[in-house]
């Protein structure tokens, strides 16, 4: 049987791209790439995304880094915001009633910054109109009849309090205390002696009199607050009508300025009736007593008689997107990079006065949402739910539609200073959030939100089909990327190499990988080794050197191993026959470079209750698919070899000098030739490696990273010698895979080295001990000779001891039984 499976040829080892095929000698001929290469699904998902326009129906684009699919996403959003009407301005105002909670208003694009600057406006021509309005004739005349009027009726209410105390000999005097009535006698104020020696009836008579005038008189004093209050009122009506005199001409003309603009005019309203009541703060007078008399405000939102309660926070300011010459014009499309609460719903910052914490209206900033309000917004998921709160206020924010301004400390009751609370402005958003497929899964599953929010996803692969078209797309992304970033162009032959070097990335000769980000970096790395030879085009020898230069930066780790082997540290034989012993393949993954290392891989066997102990999962290093292949050596032994009969055996089997975990079941195909070479005490030969997952059936089933495999056992066994002996089973299902590196490729052409390509355990075993598998006949037996029938003949070896054991302990105890019997 072994004559039947042949070492792999040449040609299977390595899919060419032949530069004959393309139509042009260097990229320079090429037109640029603008679709996408090789995401046609994808592509159809952010359509489907951006014309949705229902709730939730924002957008998840997964995939690995590398894949341009941010590059792409924006390139779309950007065209379809192009076709989209610019989203409205959002500006924030004092709420005159309550200035905790300003008032948002919503103006056409382009029509914030216009409000501001007349509202800016508006208040320097009130601070010329006022103070000019209280210091004309008219206003100082109608206010000094007031006061001339207060003075009269004051002076009128205590001429008639003389007179009365005049009649009666009394007199009115001041006194440092206030008023005062005192006795008299022929215009002289009585003392004390002198009122003694009055006569009784004098006396009764003076002070009935005073005690009526006391009554008159505090009765006339009690009424002049009041008096005192109907003057300051009416000197504040005329300050309201002279003020509302000044200000009405300029608030009117603004207002016929924003007449198709309700909440502008509602706005101008208050703010009018602000300016009324008070005036004061418009007048250059430094006497706060005076001022009292012309206002009734409070202090103002940043100390009093400040003009920043009437200014307009413009949040968002569309103005250049309005502009048609503005590129790209229509909805915005915003990329947040650092997603922090703050910076998604916008903030409320504070400014320190005399050691308080204070803010007003104006000190309100806007978020990534407030931007891409009406538009796009593009988040890095995973950057999102690192940040505290974000990803919760994000999802509320698509809940109500709305945008509602709060900290972090305020969502969990912590906040210590006075602060806002802004009126929610509507948000009519896009998503788009990009990330990795693995937490695109974990979100929904576990949050219950997050399908209802984000119900397309974007897939984008990691590869694609390798055909003469996409030959060519490779060709024109090669053309685009030396056009954009002023790269030396590339001839046919590079380009080709860039194509094999796709298909190796891909680890499928069939397929091109579609990780950009790597193939951009291997051009841009062959136009720096070009440009250090000085030549021009990047030939495919500049590629190359692209491609080893890489290597070798991160092939330290690599060649210590490989050092460490040659030097019989870490034991790997090449050479000869072994029983129950065999070269098995790894890969380690190192960044974003992998390489092979064969590991030796022993099973001892004895006789047991028909076990493999997995010796790496006994010390917890083994991996649960690891163990699983382990698993499923047991089942294919049992139904192969000993259907009708136990499997009385025990076989251990470990990976030597393994310091570390093993995961994977692509050993278990080799694990299972030690264990059939243990039991039926065929050697195998250590020139050969073997790599391939193993079903129940014994048929080999494919692997992952055979190129690096096969090129770690080569690395090896040339660094020794190549004999024409050594070579690397592979399973049948890889074959496809297979992208060699050249020397590899040469030395397979000249015979110094092998691949076999199998399909069963028979196919394998047959390679490895040069012997035939054998075909078990009508009776159920194996030919002699056979692989299968030293392995059948292996285990009925133990069954008949474990049988002979069984029996001789039976006849021990029935020995035991008729002693004590006796």
């Amino acid at each position: 049987m072994s004559e039947t499976i042949k070492p792999l040829s040449k040609d299977k080892l390595y899919t060419h791209c032949d530069p004959g095929s393309f139509d042009f000698e260097t990229t320079a001929d090429l037109e640029i790439l603008e679709e996408a290469v090789g995401q046609d699904r994808a592509v159809e998902a952010v359509r489907f995304a951006m014309g949705m326009r229902h709730k939730g129906f924002n957008l998840y684009v997964l995939g690995p880094e590398g894949t341009g699919k941010r590059s792409l996403v924006r390139k779309f959003l950007v065209a379809n915001a192009a076709e989209e009407p610019v989203p409205s301005d959002w500006c924030y105002v004092n709420n005159f009633k309550e200035s905790h909670k300003p008032q948002a208003i919503e103006l056409p694009p382009g029509k914030g910054r216009p409000l501001k600057e007349d509202m800016d406006r508006l208040v320097d021509d009130l601070g010329a109109a006022i103070p000019a309005a209280f210091e004309s004739d008219e206003f100082r005349n109608r206010k000094s009849v007031i006061e001339e009027q207060f003075k009269e009726r004051h002076e009128e209410a205590f001429k008639k309090i003389q007179e009365k105390a005049e009649e009666k000999d009394i007199a009115l005097i001041r006194t440092p205390v206030g008023l005062a009535l005192a006795p008299v006698r022929d215009g002289e104020v009585l003392n004390p002696q002198e009122f003694d020696e009055l006569t009784d009836e004098e006396k009764k008579n003076r002070k009935d009199a005073l005690e009526d005038l006391q009554g008159e008189l505090e009765e006339t004093l009690q009424e002049i607050p009041l008096w005192e209050k109907e003057q300051r009122e009416a000197v504040r009506e005329l300050i309201r009508e002279v003020t509302r005199f000044a200000v009405d001409h300029l608030v009117d003309a603004l207002k016929e300025t924003w007449a198709d603009h309700a909440p502008v005019l509602r706005y101008l309203e208050a703010v009018r009736e602000d300016v009324v009541e008070n005036a004061a703060d418009f007048l250059p007078s430094d006497s706060d007593k005076e001022k009292q008399v012309f206002t009734s405000q409070r202090p103002g939102l940043a100390g009093s008689g400040s003009f920043r309660r009437y200014q307009v926070n413009v949040l968002v300011d569309n103005t250049e997107l309005a502009d048609p010459d503005h590129d790209p014009a229509g909805a915005p499309v915003v990329e947040e990079d650092h997603p922090t609460q703050p910076n998604l719903v916008g903030r409320v910052e504070h400014l320190s006065q005399f050691g308080n914490l204070v803010t007003d209206f104006n000190l309100i900033k806007p978020g990534a949402l407030h931007r891409a309000n009406g538009g796009y917004l593009i988040v890095d998921v995973r950057k999102l739910l690192m940040q505290p709160f974000s990803w919760e206020t994000l999802k509320r924010a698509l809940e109500t539609k709305s945008i509602h301004i709060e900290s972090a400390a305020e969502s969990l009751g912590w906040a210590s200073t006075q602060t806002l609370d802004p009126e929610p402005i509507p948000l009519k958003v896009k998503v788009v959030l990009l990330g990795e497929p693995m937490l695109y899964y974990l979100l929904n599953h576990y949050d219950p939100d997050f399908g209802e929010l984000f119900k397309v996803a974007a897939d984008f692969d990691d590869r694609m089909e390798r055909t003469g078209g996409n030959a060519k797309l490779y060709a024109r992304l090669i053309a685009t990327v030396v056009e954009r970033e002023g790269l030396t162009a590339l001839d046919r032959s590079a380009v080709a190499r860039v194509v094999e070097q796709g298909a190796r990335m891909a680890e499928d000769a069939e397929r091109l990988t579609t990780h950009m980000g790597s193939v951009v970096d291997l051009v841009r790395e062959a136009d720096f080794w070009a440009r250090e030879e000085g030549a021009r085009p990047v030939r495919v020898e500049h590629v190359q050197k692209a491609i080893d230069a890489k290597i070798d930066r991160s092939s330290r780790i690599r060649e210590r191993l490989q050092e460490e082997i040659l030097r019989g540290t870490l034991v790997v034989e090449t050479d000869g026959e072994r029983v129950g012993q065999i070269n098995g393949l790894a890969v380690y993954m190192m960044d974003h470079y992998s390489f092979g290392k064969p590991n030796r891989i022993t099973c001892r066997v004895r006789l047991g209750k028909g076990e493999v102990v997995d010796i790496e999962r006994e010390v917890a290093l083994g991996g649960p698919l690891h163990t699983k292949g382990v698993l499923i050596l047991s089942s294919y032994l049992s139904t192969r070899y000993a259907r009708e009969q136990p499997l009385s055996l025990n076989a251990n089997l470990v990976f030597e000098q393994s310091y570390g975990g093993v995961e994977g079941d692509s050993a278990s195909s080799t694990e299972l030739y030690a264990i059939l070479s243990a039991v039926s005490g065929l050697p195998l030969k250590q020139s050969i490696a073997v790599t391939g997952s193993v079903d129940q059936t014994g048929r080999v089933q494919a692997i992952g990273g055979v190129n690096e495999k096969v090129e770690g056992f080569f690395d090896v066994c040339e660094a020794r010698g190549l004999s024409g002996e050594h070579g690397v089973i592979i399973p049948a299902a890889n074959v496809k895979h297979l992208m060699l590196r050249a020397d590899v490729v040469d030395a397979v052409d000249k015979g110094r080295f092998h691949l076999w390509a199998v399909e069963t355990i028979d196919e394998g075993m047959s390679i490895l001990t040069g012997l035939p598998a054998g075909e078990v006949d009508d009776k159920g037996a194996y030919p002699v000779g056979s692989v299968n029938r030293a392995v059948s003949v292996g285990l009925e070896r133990f069954t008949r001891k474990a049988k002979a054991l069984m029996a001789e302990a039976a006849r021990a105890q029935r020995g035991r039984g008729e002693g004590n019997s006796s």
